[in-house]
């Protein structure tokens, strides 16, 4: 499994990348901010929500410490995604957050 780490992720943020993020962590997790842009698609709802995602763009997949991230990962590589893993998740990143 690929991984990143969140040092790398804000980079490419500051860089203005192009980037897909996905945030697999429960609704009342969210209220400690998102990293700007992600999409929120709790782990629970990933095999019923892998139709709402592109089979031809890169994801970068993130929760608070990085293990429900890891199975979100695991799970849709097994789908055919190209996926990598925030290590550490939000608890690791330091950067910009945006609260919806």
């Amino acid at each position: 499994m690929k991984t990143m780490t969140t040092d790398e992720l804000i980079n490419l943020l500051d860089a203005n990348e192009d980037l897909n993020v996905i945030d697999v962590r429960e609704d009342f997790e969210l209220e400690h901010g998102m990293i700007p842009g992600a999409v929120h698609i709790p782990l629970g709802s990933i095999p019923e929500r892998t139709n709402e995602l592109d089979n031809s763009k890169s994801y970068i997949v993130v929760c608070k410490g990085g293990v429900r991230s890891a199975n979100a990962c695991e799970y849709l590589a097994e789908q055919g995604f190209d996926v990598t893993n925030l290590d550490g998740g939000m608890m690791a990143y330091d950067g910009e957050l945006e609260f919806k």
